[in-house]
């Protein structure tokens, strides 16, 4: 989800590449929530180790960990010189409830992230390339 939202607000300027610690398939609400503001998930599949993309020899100027430190998730440290950022988000997979329940908060979370991006993407003097007009788009269509 971060990755579909900075590749979206950030541009062209980012090369953007998901990993994890334990990288599995994108969950299929999550896919289900972006498509309702009408972002892609770049790779559904497994998305690939950090493990692997330090093996690759793959250096970045920014990494950013979205894991959830409530749920006692592991966030991987990527080695090199870089910028680390540590945000921690609820995993949409411990989310119970309805469909619509769980999509909702999903949604939310989804705000939560475009939040934290659109910030430190001022902090770089960087203006988003889109509007919050998505996130209301989304939350009507969790809503009906």
């Amino acid at each position: 989800m971060a990755e579909a939202l900075l590749r979206d607000l950030g541009g062209p300027r980012f090369e953007v590449t998901s990993s994890g610690y334990e990288p599995q398939e994108v969950n299929p609400i999550v896919v289900e929530a972006l498509d309702l503001v009408g972002l892609k998930v770049a790779h559904p599949g497994p998305q690939p180790s950090v493990f692997d993309l330090f093996k690759a020899g793959r250096l970045f100027g920014y990494v950013i960990s979205v894991c959830d430190y409530e749920h006692g998730q592991r966030c991987p440290l990527f080695p090199g010189v870089t910028e680390r950022l540590s945000w921690s988000f609820p995993d949409p997979s411990t989310f119970t409830g309805s469909h619509n329940e769980r999509l909702a908060r999903v949604v939310e979370v989804w705000d939560a992230i475009q939040d934290s991006i659109e910030a430190w993407l001022e902090t770089l003097s960087i203006t988003p390339t889109h509007t919050r007009a998505k996130a209301s788009q989304a939350r009507k269509e969790v809503t009906k």
